[in-house]
């Protein structure tokens, strides 16, 4: 029995098969062929690295249409909303990796205390080895690519892993990938439960996986035995506080929920609105029928849910409370429309799960304070939102709340900005990337110290310790 099949996984939709698990001489005829590579230190120059990267960006351009129909077969994903969320956010982190990659590549001079002087001492970063990335079918190209790209950054050799349940986008990566990147060093390798599971009793030297809670733990167990690093991007509910229930309010928080049908990761995942919410309601329903018109199931622009199970899963949560707006659905084509909730039971699986869908309950609190804790009371989630105007209100909220990321009034925009770590905290994930941040996470930084023996400035320290060489180091040290 494979490590992920203690739960039902969802099964793949649209005309793409799902990939066929790997043979286990495969994957590791593969890992080892890669390892043998990775320590002849190819990747380690970086002219190589340019090289990789501009591949990786050569091969984006030439097959923009093959992604993007895929990621429409996957998750019907319109042909604008592929490109900027999934295709321009990877090649925006190559092209800041590329302007970049020179200054984070440099060592950096230390300080040497007295005691040791004449010395040098630096700290330079260094690849791990060989990463394995496993990506989420919710982004199945920007959440295994973007990785990818601080992987090449790093100079380290990679396994990719895509997620089986977004199979046309798995098998066009696994079809191009190798055309553009040194396949001495770079691989693709497609299928479920047994292929990940296979991949992960191998020896890595880091391990970069995206997706939900229950499967970051068998990773985690995993990774243990062999002592790997983690990297583990997860999620949770991520709740936005709202005083400002302005049409600019409701526009930013319709925006950043309803995209990709709700399926992202740092979407609103419930509204705590102070005071009554009818207005932010009233609003809310304006915004969503301006972007997606009176019929948002068959909105071209509006995408669908990923498989049957994750659509039966949303439906049983809509039972929840009281539906206000929206609640239509199709389970032919897998969409259910944007749909706001009030009333809504705290403890059934809308409120103690993270939704990942167009479903977005409001409850109504009479002060911030309430707001804040309410929030403390349940896990860390992987981003908090606070749609207010009020300075004093903003402070407050950066100070109590713990989450990953913390935004004021453009929930959803911190993702685009590749100077910020992208990362959780507590059960919302471990590590962070992003432009100098996943260089960082994929890279050794080691200590590197020379001290000439010319002069033995040490032998004031060698025993025996006499009552002037005591003065000696407690003036030095």
């Amino acid at each position: 029995m494979g490590l992920f099949t203690s739960t039902p996984l969802p099964e793949p939709v649209g005309d793409s098969a799902p990939p066929v698990d790997e043979h286990p001489s495969r994957i590791a005829t593969v890992l080892s062929h890669l390892r043998r590579s990775a320590d002849t230190r190819i990747t380690h120059p970086r002219r190589f690295r340019i090289q990789q990267l501009r591949a990786l960006e050569k091969m984006l351009e030439e097959h923009l249409d093959d992604f993007v129909q895929a990621l429409n077969d996957d998750l019907g994903k319109s042909p604008t909303e592929a490109k900027f969320a999934e295709v321009d956010v990877v090649r925006a982190e190559i092209d800041f990796a590329l302007r970049h990659l020179a200054e984070w590549m440099d060592s950096t001079g230390v300080k040497v205390p007295l005691a040791l002087q004449p010395a040098i001492a630096k700290i330079e970063p260094r690849p791990l080895g060989v990463v394995l990335i496993i990506g989420a079918w919710n982004y199945p190209l920007q959440l295994v690519l973007a990785p990818l790209v601080a992987a090449i950054a790093a100079g380290n050799a990679a396994v990719l892993k895509p997620s089986e349940l977004a199979p046309a986008t798995s098998g066009a990566l696994a079809k191009f990938l190798p055309l553009y990147l040194d396949e001495r060093v770079f691989a693709v390798i497609e299928g479920g439960a047994d292929t990940a599971s296979e991949l992960l009793a191998a020896r890595w030297d880091h391990i970069f996986y995206t997706g939900g809670e229950r499967v970051a733990k068998i990773v985690a167990m995993a990774a243990a035995q062999h002592l790997t690093p983690t990297t583990l991007e997860l999620g949770g509910k991520s709740p936005a506080v709202v005083d400002n229930h302005s049409l600019a309010t409701a526009k930013r928080l319709a925006y950043a929920k309803f995209m990709n049908a709700g399926q992202t990761c740092v979407a609103p995942d419930y509204i705590l609105c102070i005071g009554d919410a009818t207005p932010l309601i009233n609003r809310l329903g304006q915004a969503i029928s301006g972007f997606y018109g009176k019929e948002p199931i068959t909105h071209p622009d509006f995408g669908r849910i990923a498989s049957h199970q994750h659509f039966e899963r949303l439906l049983a949560m809509m039972e929840q409370g009281e539906v206000v707006f929206g609640g239509e659905y199709d389970e032919a084509t897998l969409r259910i429309a944007p749909t706001i909730m009030r009333n809504v039971d705290l403890g059934g699986t809308l409120m103690t799960e993270e939704i990942f869908g167009p479903i977005l309950p409001i409850i109504e609190v009479e002060t911030f304070e309430e707001a804040l804790e309410f929030i403390a009371r349940r896990p860390s989630p992987l981003a908090a939102y606070l749609m207010s105007e009020s300075p004093r209100l903003q402070s407050i909220f950066s100070d109590r709340v713990r989450a990953g990321a913390i935004v004021h009034n453009a929930p959803l925009a911190q993702m685009v900005i590749p100077t910020l770590p992208f990362g959780g905290v507590g059960a919302s994930g471990m590590g962070s990337y992003h432009g100098k941040h996943g260089f960082d996470r994929l890279s050794q930084m080691r200590s590197e110290l020379n001290k000439t023996t010319v002069v033995d400035t040490l032998s004031a320290i060698y025993p025996p310790y006499s009552w002037a060489k005591r003065k000696i180091i407690d003036r030095l040290l």
